[in-house]
């Protein structure tokens, strides 16, 4: 980390703002907080991937799959679970809470890489558990996991600038330079995309792909959560169980949905008064607006009930 923040200095992909100084403190006290975490939950998955070997459970153990093999397998499959994770955060609302304290960051950089809440890093191991009760993979395999993610987390936040050329070249493959700076957008429509960890396979598949080339102009952050009393490190963590406040992330999609709806309704009634005048005056005419009334509740409805049932 250090090496990189020195990195960062040189070659930035941004010049240093506001918020660079002002984040580092909330940063780095939640980096030590995960690392204090991850010290346990590393402990305990690496236990039960020890466990799993030993009476060759999963599907590395019932194929007898040679050593390196298994090895990669492990490493694609433990990348695949953190997609689908990932997906998962963005997707509930009450996952969002937590996750929506990384990307609540006004600047990206190396720093910004661990600023996690302590129940993301729960759920993020969960995911790792569940795919290694599926896999039986080594603990070597595990092992390099981890060491690839973390580095790469590293890498993927940093503040540095590389050639169009370069970043699109490795964009192919993995998630930085520039790839993951979109995912940390304040457009839905941005942030809802790019998700994978070590490869940028997954969101190709899946089409939640996004260009790294747009992560050059991104504006980082959520909104309504600039103010900085609500980027300190208690406010941080306290963030997802603060009750009154809604999660903007979803706000968003149900207020474009409504607003969506509402516009169709006017532009019915503007051309119902000019074709119908006497059925315009009638505003409770179902035949009229019933129907896109129906079609825009319903609309919002999936969009913010649905979210709730995920979880």
């Amino acid at each position: 980390m250090a090496v990189l923040a020195l990195i960062e200095t040189l070659v930035p992909l941004r010049a240093q703002g506001r918020w660079t100084r002002a984040h580092l403190g909330p940063n780095l006290a939640l980096t030590f907080l995960t690392f204090a975490t991850n010290l346990f939950l590393n402990a305990a998955v690496l236990a039960l991937v020890t466990w799993l070997q030993s009476r060759r459970f999963g599907v590395v153990g019932w194929l007898s799959v040679p050593p390196l093999p298994a090895a990669l397998l492990a490493v694609a499959a433990f990348d695949f679970a953190f997609y689908a994770a990932h997906v998962s955060w963005h997707q509930c609302p009450a996952l969002w809470r937590f996750h929506a304290v990384h990307h609540s960051d006004p600047a990206v950089d190396v720093t910004t890489a661990i600023r996690q809440h302590p129940v993301e890093g729960v759920l993020r191991y969960a995911a790792i558990a569940a795919m290694a009760i599926a896999i039986g993979p080594s603990p070597a395999g595990f092992a390099v996991y981890r060491t690839a993610s973390a580095l790469n987390a590293l890498l993927e936040h940093s503040n540095l600038r590389a050639p169009r050329w370069l970043d699109t070249l490795f964009s192919l493959v993995t998630t930085w330079p520039h790839l993951h700076k979109v995912h940390h957008s304040r457009v839905p429509e941005e942030t809802d995309t790019n998700y994978g960890n070590l490869f940028s396979l997954w969101d190709r598949l899946f089409g939640t792909y996004t260009p790294s080339h747009r992560g050059r102009t991104i504006r980082y952050g959520l909104d309504r959560y600039d103010r900085p009393e609500l980027q300190t490190t208690r406010a941080l963590l306290a963030m997802p169980f603060r009750a009154a406040e809604r999660s903007t992330h979803l706000g968003d999609h149900v207020v474009r949905e409504a607003a969506q709806a509402v516009a169709l309704v006017g532009e019915r009634a503007v051309r119902a008064a000019v074709e119908h005048p006497r059925r315009g005056q009638h505003m409770g005419d179902a035949g009229l607006f019933g129907a896109p009334v129906a079609a825009g509740v319903e609309r919002v409805g999936e969009r913010y009930d649905g979210g709730e049932r995920i979880c």
